[in-house]
């Protein structure tokens, strides 16, 4: 790795309004430690421990992302030793007053008969409770408040505490599939909910292509950068062309790797959405994680695997409000809350072994780790006053070994979508078009695709 001289990302200084706004903002769910001078928004506290080296010499020549669907922390991983989860011993009310424990799901590891737990803006609303995190039950029936343990997940299991995780990783918004998705790519939204309306937004796609730098988006059978028209289509590629780059050492400067979506419809896909198998979500994570640490880029790549939103499922950390984009504020995002905690993985020669980092993220700061790689300006104050993904690497001591995990192929067993079955609290005429949207959404992106070019 070349040498390089380290340098302190120190916290901003604070004039008296301006320590005033941020201690107003804070008051207002904000956790705040300075203002960013460019837009007047208070920024989250400075990780003052951690040191940052030149970009350039960083080492970092390879970012790859894996968002998966619909897991919240306390679901997936709240039996980490050493993080802040909960899954056994707690209880949560129904709408008839009955209390239920949450209970261990396997082996039942599709959920099938079940309602999808409601993951909508409005649903979402009532599992969050003003904060108490308890309304998972008059949102949805007992299927939220499962969970499964590590040896139910044969690939998290055992990465998660043999790399960096992360027990304060949020999704971006407080909303459902598609809207933290455009997050992911625009660092805001322009909807709440699982609408297929044509954006505009800008991307970090944009902001790499400006600088000449090398953007790939690989997709399994649905395209996520439909919602931009065909804009993309040049820099997309089917998944199969991930694993041949990832191989031939070919890997460009940002990947992002989308699994298949329409095996949702019938619980056949590796997506890990309801009703899927999650043993067949363990497997693609698996094979992506094989790919990239047997790559010959893999000296120089960050990999990291985050879900794009908390899936009706339970988790006892209520999240903190960010600042809001003008593009949310005028797609109806009134509080700024992000959504539940996600399970979230950061593998890479750089990654700190066997660590929990207790800081809070989101889906923009690995928006923030990439425009600081690249020196790229920020998209919008969300990701400018994110934290940025860096801070958990050391640069000083990259290790190569990288552990192999035997993840078993799984035949999955069809769990047929119930369109009707989603649990929510709207009226029928919204309910329907959100049911509609919560498992039949990517059938609906597919077909705007293929109007729009993309030729799947």
């Amino acid at each position: 790795m070349p040498a390089s001289t380290p340098r302190l990302q120190s916290p901003c200084p604070l004039p008296r309004r301006a320590f005033l706004s941020a201690a107003a903002a804070a008051a207002g769910g904000l956790a705040l430690a300075c203002v960013d001078r460019a837009t007047g928004v208070a920024m989250l506290p400075p990780l003052t421990a951690s040191r940052l080296p030149d970009p350039e010499a960083s080492g970092i020549e390879h970012v790859v992302l894996v968002m998966m669907e619909n897991r919240s922390f306390d679901h997936f991983l709240g039996w980490l030793p050493g993080a802040n989860g909960r899954q056994a011993g707690l209880t949560y009310i129904d709408s008839a007053g009955t209390g239920h424990a949450t209970y261990p799901l396997a082996p039942d590891f599709q959920g099938c008969g079940h309602a999808d737990p409601d993951h909508s803006y409005e649903g979402g609303r009532v599992e969050y409770d003003g904060g108490a995190c308890d309304g998972w039950l008059r949102a949805n029936d007992i299927f939220s408040i499962g969970y499964y343990q590590a040896d139910d997940l044969p690939f998290l299991g055992r990465a998660v505490p043999q790399w960096t995780s992360f027990d304060r990783y949020f999704c971006a918004i407080m909303a459902p599939t598609f809207p933290n998705r455009v997050y992911q790519h625009a660092g805001q939204t322009d909807r709440i909910s699982n609408t297929l309306d044509l954006s505009t937004l800008p991307t970090i796609w944009d902001r790499l292509a400006a600088r000449g730098l090398e953007g790939r988006y690989y997709f399994g059978d649905v395209p996520a950068l439909a919602f931009w028209g065909a804009k993309y289509v040049p820099i997309s590629r089917p998944s199969d062309a991930f694993f041949a780059d990832c191989a031939a050492g070919t890997l460009p400067q940002v990947a992002y790797v989308d699994p298949p979506f329409l095996g949702e419809a019938t619980g056949t896909g590796p997506d890990d959405h309801p009703f899927n198998d999650v043993r067949a979500g363990e497997a693609f994570l698996n094979r992506i994680y094989a790919a990239v640490t047997a790559s010959p880029a893999w000296e120089h790549t960050v990999l990291f695997i985050n879900f794009d939103e908390w899936g009706g499922f339970f988790d006892h950390v209520p999240p903190p409000a960010a600042p809001i984009p003008e593009a949310d504020r005028v797609a109806g995002n009134a509080d700024g809350l992000r959504g539940f905690r996600t399970p979230a993985l950061l593998i890479s020669p750089f990654a700190r072994r066997a660590r929990t980092s207790h800081h809070l993220y989101d889906h923009t700061s690995l928006l923030r780790l990439i425009e600081w790689r690249w020196s790229l300006e920020p998209l919008t104050v969300r990701d400018r006053t994110a934290h940025n993904l860096a801070r958990e690497l050391d640069f000083a001591q990259p290790l190569l070994a990288a552990p192999e995990y035997a993840v078993p192929p799984v035949i999955p067993t069809p769990c047929p979508a119930r369109p009707m079955a989603i649990a929510t609290t709207a009226p029928p005429s919204a309910a329907l078009i959100r049911s509609r949207g919560s498992r039949l959404h990517w059938e609906a992106l597919r077909d705007v695709a293929q109007h729009r070019g993309w030729g799947v």
